[in-house]
């Protein structure tokens, strides 16, 4: 039987295993959700013992149990390692959703749910791409799995768990399906992602709430004045203005650039598909370029004062800011953090109180495109999806990427199956069904080239 036809008789049950992890609402952000989180991971092992690994546990961490397994071929055989992640980012606005967000369904050619792509979809193609080579006697290197349950809120615990646990996750190259695509036309690999930092700013002014009419343009509010930090943070050319914040930026070389301007995009589509008139950035690059190799700094969320229906005249206490950079290669986060905390300290006005709390973090990845894993996925990726993927950078974050490096010494392929229709983290989320298909393929096919 080959790949395609194994894959073609195990498909319907290849989707209900997927479907039996999508119905846990494994959401890491909510503690209420805690017995989810344990009820996901066990179910993974089910899943992959059943898919022909020897081993499969749940161990714990400081936070949300991580899932181990492993499948041994031989011993000076190169080693694999699958990274996954099981936990989901919260469902709402659930009135936004045209279907169950927890209870998978088959729609116009995509699987519809939270998690159909990001990351329960993804983590699925991966650890079917092995079952099918191990069926089909492709599998030539020893395959290990760690499936966390905290990717979405920055993987807290993982970096401890590395470190304790380094001889059980020694392996040759990691692999991993947690990627876009640059569009269902042109197949691609990611060979690199941004860092990423994040902060929470309180801005506090009087010490209750008062009546606009009684107080207001006597009393700093809260609101006005955190917004304009806020603006003041990025200037009219689009660049950030924490002084220092580009001391260790890499310009971007001619030839790489040459290369962006390779991949096909249509800038109208991009608009339309989005809703906006018109692009914005840093000026001087391409927006290819700005949302992948460059820097950037945005505001995730606002918030204080009345928000409720109808109207309170009330000049607030307090108001709230969740911010995040997003940081290229070389930039350290925690120095990108320390800068950000002074930058606002030295422009805080001393009518209000600006509180910064530290969120979560990570560096930047690249990844070398001349190594045996790289060339073994480039491969399989063009027999499965038929044309030779291009090697891109993506503007996303997975900062364990960056710590698996540091902690493991290991580099990392970014195999992912993902499209920027597929929604992920909004409502709606999908993923098209050929290409979870496809994927699988992939994933079989570079079991065969990787020895």
């Amino acid at each position: 039987m080959s790949v395609k036809s194994y894959i073609e008789s195990n498909k319907n049950r290849f989707l209900e295993e997927l479907f039996s992890l999508i119905r846990i609402p494994s959401i890491s952000a909510k503690q209420e959700h805690k017995p989810d989180m344990e009820a996901c991971a066990q179910r993974w092992t089910e899943i992959l013992l059943s898919s022909g690994a020897d081993k499969a546990v749940v161990m714990p961490t400081t936070g949300n149990p991580v899932v181990y397994g492993e499948k041994h071929y031989a011993q000076d055989a190169p080693t694999v390692l699958v990274y996954g992640h099981y936990d989901v980012m919260p469902a709402e606005p659930f009135e936004l959703w045209n279907s169950d967000p927890f209870e998978a369904v088959i729609r116009d050619g995509r699987i519809w749910a939270r998690g159909a792509d990001d990351d329960k979809g993804q983590a699925m193609i991966q650890v079917k791409g092995f079952e099918t080579a191990l069926k089909e006697n492709l599998l030539q290197c020893n395959v290990k799995f760690i499936f966390e349950g905290e990717e979405e809120i920055g993987s807290p615990s993982l970096e401890t768990f590395c470190k304790q646990h380094q001889d059980l996750l020694k392996a040759d190259i990691i692999l991993v399906s947690d990627t876009s695509m640059v569009n269902a036309e042109t197949p691609s690999l990611t060979t690199g992602l941004r860092g990423l930092a994040y902060w929470e700013l309180e801005v506090t002014g009087p010490n209750r709430d008062l009546h606009s009419g009684h107080f207001g343009g006597a009393v700093a509010n809260p609101i006005n004045v955190l917004c304009q930090l806020m603006a003041n943070i990025t200037d009219a050319d689009g660049r950030i203005t924490i002084p220092g914040f580009y001391d260790d930026v890499e310009d971007v070389s001619p030839a790489e650039r040459e290369m962006i301007a390779q991949i096909p995009f249509d800038e109208e589509k991009y608009k339309e598909a989005i809703g906006v008139k018109a692009l914005r950035g840093e000026k001087g690059y391409s927006t290819l370029e700005r949302n992948s190799c460059r820097p950037a700094f945005d505001i995730c969320g606002i918030w204080g004062g009345y928000t409720g229906e109808g109207s309170k005249t009330v000049l607030p206490s307090k108001a709230y800011a969740k911010v995040s950079c997003r940081l290229v290669p070389h930039q350290d986060h925690e120095k990108i953090c320390q800068l950000f905390e002074n930058y606002i300290a030295s422009v805080a006005p001393e009518y209000v109180t600006v509180k910064v709390t530290p969120s979560h973090g990570g560096q930047g990845y690249v990844c070398p495109i001349d190594i045996p894993a790289y060339k073994a996925a480039e491969k399989a990726v063009g027999i499965a999806f038929g044309k030779k993927p291009l090697a891109v950078r993506r503007g996303g974050s997975i900062p364990i990427i960056s710590t698996f490096e540091q902690i493991l010494g290991i580099k990392t392929i970014l195999m992912g199956f993902g499209l920027e229709q597929n929604a992920i983290h909004s409502p709606n989320e999908s993923c098209r069904l050929d290409f979870f298909y496809q994927g699988i393929e992939a994933v079989a096919e570079f079991y065969r080239e990787y020895k």
